[in-house]
């Protein structure tokens, strides 16, 4: 390390005297071409007017006149281009807002399509954001809802146009956010008011921003009084900052006599929408050098980084020369620095340490009220290692509490990694781990433990490998199908380890977040809940959770919605829209009769309409019993009720399963064994003496269990 950094030095004092004698301006644009527009750059493969100048016609610049000035814009869609980076390939563009009930007649935006372009809305610099009050905001793209938030108001609280902002950043209350989705080429956004009234009076905006947009916000926030009158201004425009990336398709590269200068490093990338199966190219300069990739002559080699030329090198010796009189006086200091360093790493995991509760948690470990092994403390640099320094391309997963990736520990076991967004309260965190580390339950997704030297705790769970419930449902795999069995099984596993957190637990623990992409399916594909970044511990005594509304489009409880209370019933009705995903195989927000609905109340309507069977799987229609079906179909009503006091306990829920489950097997046994019989007399009898007309025994509370509290379903008549 002493020796790179000497040679860096010298590298250093090498550049610094060269680039007085040998600075050179990069090439960003073809020969005759303009590489300006306004103070804006266009470099290749962007360009204007002659066709030459740029490399396809998506690439095409028009600039134009404004009252800012010259302005240049993406022809092919007519959006203005504030910067161009061709070194990471990306554009920053103005993106058009979508306005509803303000005034100024603001038109509504016609729909983004940047499909079968080499452009693709950029998933990591981006947020959908939507402001206003009681909004209910949807990303759609292809006529299909693929994201949305929710920003909800007080009823007792005056809003103004200038919107109030809540303490808590932009998370649900007058202001919400969301991530975007892979390869978004195509979009646009939908407004619609939560209480269902036709017009609340409030000007509501949803849009596509970039993060910068969204940190500039949340500096005023946060430093001044700002953030208001900030937003205030989106009343007066209708576009915002967001970012594109780009690559060069194979397509294009096939049809121009575009060549990619030898020196230039490119790879293949695959950032174009999933519907276009062509690949691309991106390109950097080689070490030592900058400047465009794109373009011949645009490498431009940095004053003095392994120059080749004369000049330069007579400079380098200068350069080293005059480095070596201070190299012993740069190995004394930079031992000095590595100890100081050493020192204050130790100092700032120490400090992260007893801020993450890590003193409580030790003490709790050694009183035994945390009763696991001495590996429940991982510490940063094992995490490190085991996820490759947290490498995207280690990511399982991403979401509102933060991202989980996967890793392997020094001793062989497969681990998932949780690293959050948000600083939460030391004491919950706490309180929390301390309870999940007690959990035993084979269908709830095991914590091995944390580590606690980063500003923001991790956590470090089983891994689970078959991926979840909504990926397995909703894109089924012909040589390991969804059978009606399997569906049964997972229904029954996941109410019952509802039932041992709401009921079981040492303290009653809400998980707030129900859906089928937070139900894992393990190396047999048994069910198993998982992320408890949204749960909550309660006092035995306590009712109910008053909270700001957060959760799921789809699986949020309506009551939950209008009361701000979280209850055991709420964790109910999320259960009550998987096990309708599981009869239905729909998505929880669905094209129904050409039109998005939510899959719970077009479940509710078809029951009350008698049409259930019109909306059941087919496979399930093939397999299951009607009497079975129609069971699950009464317990996933019940458990959809709008008043959550009629709804059932997890309890009587899984109860209810565990019962249909018996009379499911029994059913399959007695199949089995009429078909062994048949076998056997099919020489003596013939087919046509033999009946089936015995009904099967109705479904009902005393069939499936003598307990009382199981709540009676609809028979089949």
């Amino acid at each position: 390390m002493i020796l790179q950094f000497a040679f860096h030095v010298i590298i250093w004092t090498t550049w610094t005297v060269y680039a007085l004698a040998s600075a050179e301006t990069p090439i960003i644009a073809q020969p005759g071409c303009n590489s300006t527009c306004g103070d804006i750059e266009i470099p290749f493969p962007f360009g204007m007017k002659d066709p030459k100048c740029y490399l396809d016609k998506w690439f095409e610049i028009e600039c134009r006149f404004s009252s800012r000035g010259l302005k240049p814009y993406l022809k092919s869609f007519n959006l203005e281009v504030e910067s161009i980076n061709e070194d990471v390939a990306e554009v920053d563009i103005m993106n058009p807002i979508y306005h509803r009930n303000c005034q100024n007649n603001k038109a509504k935006p016609t729909v983004i399509n940047l499909r079968e372009s080499p452009f693709v809305y950029s998933q990591d610099r981006n947020k959908f954001l939507a402001v206003g009050c009681n909004n209910l905001a949807f990303l759609q793209s292809n006529g299909t809802a693929v994201g949305g938030c929710v920003s909800v108001c007080d009823d007792n609280e005056e809003v103004d146009d200038n919107f109030n902002f809540a303490r808590d950043g932009c998370h649900g209350r007058y202001c919400c956010e969301t991530s975007l989705p892979h390869y978004l080429v195509e979009y646009n956004a939908t407004l619609q008011d939560l209480k269902n009234e036709s017009v609340n009076g409030k000007c509501s905006y949803a849009f596509i921003v970039s993060n910068d947009w969204i940190q500039v916000q949340s500096y005023y926030y946060y430093w001044s009084d700002l953030m208001a009158e900030r937003f205030n201004e989106l009343q007066s425009v209708d576009y915002v900052r967001a970012t594109l990336e780009w690559e060069i398709l194979n397509e294009t590269l096939a049809n121009s006599t575009l060549q990619i200068p030898s020196d230039a490093r490119c790879h293949e990338s695959n950032v174009t929408s999933s519907t276009n199966t062509t690949t691309g190219l991106r390109c950097l300069c080689p070490v030592g050098s900058y400047g465009n990739p794109y373009i011949n002559g645009g490498c431009i080699a940095m004053p003095g980084y392994f120059d080749k030329s004369s000049r330069g090198k007579r400079w380098a010796i200068v350069g080293v020369s005059s480095s070596f009189g201070s190299i012993i006086v740069l190995l004394c200091l930079w031992l000095l620095y590595k100890a100081v360093r050493k020192r204050a790493i130790q100092k700032r995991k120490q400090k992260f340490f007893k801020k993450n509760g890590g003193l409580l948690l030790q003490q709790r470990m050694s009183s035994g009220e945390v009763n696991v092994d001495k590996t429940i403390l991982f510490s940063l640099k094992d995490l490190e290692k085991a996820t490759d320094h947290f490498n995207i391309n280690r990511i399982l997963g991403k979401g509102g509490q933060g991202t989980v990736y996967k890793g392997m520990l020094v001793d062989g076991r497969i681990v998932a990694v949780k690293k959050f967004k948000v600083e939460g309260k030391v004491e919950e965190f706490i309180n929390e781990f301390v309870i999940l580390s007690q959990i035993n339950n084979r269908n709830v997704v095991k914590l091995l433990g944390c580590c606690l030297e980063t500003e923001i705790p991790l956590l470090v769970y089983e891994f689970i490998p078959n991926g979840n419930l909504f990926q397995y449902l909703h894109e089924q795999n012909e040589d390991l199908p969804m059978t009606w069995d399997m569906r049964l099984r997972i229904a029954t596993e996941i109410a019952g380890a509802l039932f041992y957190l709401h009921s079981v637990a040492s303290q009653p623990i809400y998980h707030r977040d129900i859906k089928s992409t937070n139900i894992l399916l393990d190396d047999k594909y048994k069910a198993k809940i998982a992320d408890f970044g949204a749960s909550r511990i309660i006092s035995i005594e306590a009712t109910h959770l008053t909270t700001v509304v957060q959760g799921t489009f789809g699986y949020l409880d309506p009551e939950y919605f209008h009361t701000s209370k979280f209850t055991e019933k709420s964790d109910v009705y999320s259960f009550g829209v998987v096990l309708a995903e599981l009869l239905t195989g729909k998505k929880p927000i669905s094209s129904f009769r050409g039109e998005s609905k939510g899959l719970a109340s077009y479940f509710v309507q078809c029951m009350e309409e008698n049409n259930l069977f019109d909306i059941i799987d087919k496979r399930v229609m093939k397999e299951a019993e009607k009497e079975h079906i129609i069971a699950v179909a009464n317990l996933a009503n019940k458990c959809l009720e709008l008043n959550g006091k009629k709804r059932p306990t997890m309890k009587e829920v899984t109860l209810e399963l565990e019962g249909i489950k018996r009379l499911n097997k029994k059913s399959n046994a007695e199949e089995s064994h009429e078909e062994i019989e048949l076998t056997e007399i099919k020489d003596y009898q013939p087919w046509t003496g033999y009946s089936t007309s015995t009904p099967f025994p109705t479904v009902s509370s005393e069939t499936i269990s003598s307990h009382s509290e199981i709540i009676p379903i609809i028979t089949l008549e």
